[in-house]
């Protein structure tokens, strides 16, 4: 893993033409943000966290470097500290790119780069750019962040514009390989029924997005659709074997309307993985998964300062048990204030129904049986730079 995240960061720097330049030339930017975070569940424990108690065990720290060497090419690293309950607790390297752009029509990034499913995973490691403590959990699950944001490829972007004032459409189309850490939540639901994971998981991931800024003022429609096999080394009690998928889709469906002070947010997914583990002179498994995501959401800009928002998330396993196992339901209402151009507040009730979802949220820290009701308050405070 380790060699992985240096070819990246070799690959993005490489980047950079040999000929001495002055730091001047390079147009070179320093950001960042910190947030700490605290938790308090009236029932179940979240996130590995003792949220029923109360929890500050919520760190993150992002800190990128870019730098322009040419007019058409930029480059840039990011690194990021998190730690959220049992997880996380070290450094990692968020993205490590190289961004050609050979005009509006065409662009090309390489190296560890974003991959551009969906509405919001482009954006999601930059707390300080929205309102919200936690994205919809059904599709952006906080804990597997490191995992989902980014693959070890490439992505072609550009944008078209279409006739007849039609609007325009941005496009992307990326290949690669994600990689998926061992003690990652995404394995959670596996890991909690005696499976084992001692290098992760890894695979082929490639896909298009489309975005239709429409003729309608402030209105985008998009779609996009991720192909992804992984798999890898599995344990279960003695027997040592492999888990494979075959290829399988992950469309998404959204849209967003902007309009003076209101901004409103749709997005639908499907994860349709069946996983298959066969092991040396033990049982084949079969696992089916059929997850139906979705939410609605809302905000308001009250003032330069302040914003509110709310959204409902709907995350629904088809074939799983027909009990609180099967989904899960969440009501969220957040605010925002901006204390000033550095410093943010965050606040967040959530209102949880239901266990079910793609992260187990619940499955490292519970000793008792798990409530299907819970209530959920997030405080966040956050510097951005």
């Amino acid at each position: 893993m380790n060699r992985l995240l240096v070819s990246a960061l070799a690959l993005a720097l490489g980047a950079i033409p040999a000929a001495a330049q002055s730091l001047d030339d390079l147009n070179i930017q320093i950001h960042g943000y910190a947030t700490q975070g605290f938790l308090y569940t009236t029932q179940n424990n979240i996130f590995s966290t003792n949220s029923s108690n109360g929890s500050p065990a919520w760190s993150e720290a992002v800190l990128n470097l870019t730098a322009v060497p040419t007019p058409k090419l930029r480059v840039g690293v990011q690194a990021r500290y998190f730690l959220l309950g049992n997880y996380g607790n070290t450094i990692s390297l968020d993205w490590a790119q190289g961004d050609y752009k050979f005009n509006e029509k065409i662009g090309f990034r390489f190296g560890k780069v974003k991959t551009p499913e969906g509405l919001f995973n482009e954006v999601q490691d930059i707390d300080s750019a929205y309102i919200w403590s936690i994205l919809p959990q059904g599709i952006y699950p906080v804990a597997t962040r490191t995992s989902i944001l980014t693959h070890l490829g490439g992505v072609v972007y550009g944008n078209i514009k279409l006739p007849a004032k039609a609007g325009s459409i941005d496009y992307r189309a990326w290949d690669g390989e994600r990689i998926i850490a061992s003690n990652d939540p995404l394995l959670a639901s596996f890991t909690t029924k005696g499976f084992g994971f001692p290098n992760g998981a890894n695979g082929n991931i490639f896909g298009g997005t489309l975005r239709w800024k429409t003729p309608v003022q402030g209105l985008m429609l998009g779609a996009s659709e991720t192909g992804n096999n992984q798999g890898g080394q599995a344990t279960l009690a003695t027997f040592t074997g492999t888990t494979t998928t075959q290829t399988f889709q992950i469309p998404f469906y959204f849209g967003q309307y902007e309009h003076k002070r209101i901004t409103v947010d749709y997005e639908y997914m499907r994860l349709p993985p069946h996983y298959t583990f066969v092991f040396t002179g033990g049982p084949t498994i079969k696992v089916p998964l059929d997850f139906r995501n979705w939410y609605g959401m809302g905000t308001y800009k009250v003032s330069d300062k302040l914003v509110v928002g709310t959204y409902f998330s709907s995350s629904i396993n088809r074939l799983a048990a027909l009990d609180s196992s099967r989904y899960q339901k969440d009501w969220a209402l957040s605010a925002r204030y901006d204390v000033n151009s550095f410093v943010y507040l965050k606040g967040e009730q959530h209102f949880l129904d239901g266990i079910g979802g793609i992260a187990d949220a619940y499955s490292n820290t519970n000793n008792t049986i798990v409530q299907p009701q819970t209530k959920l308050t997030i405080l966040k405070v956050g510097v951005s730079f």
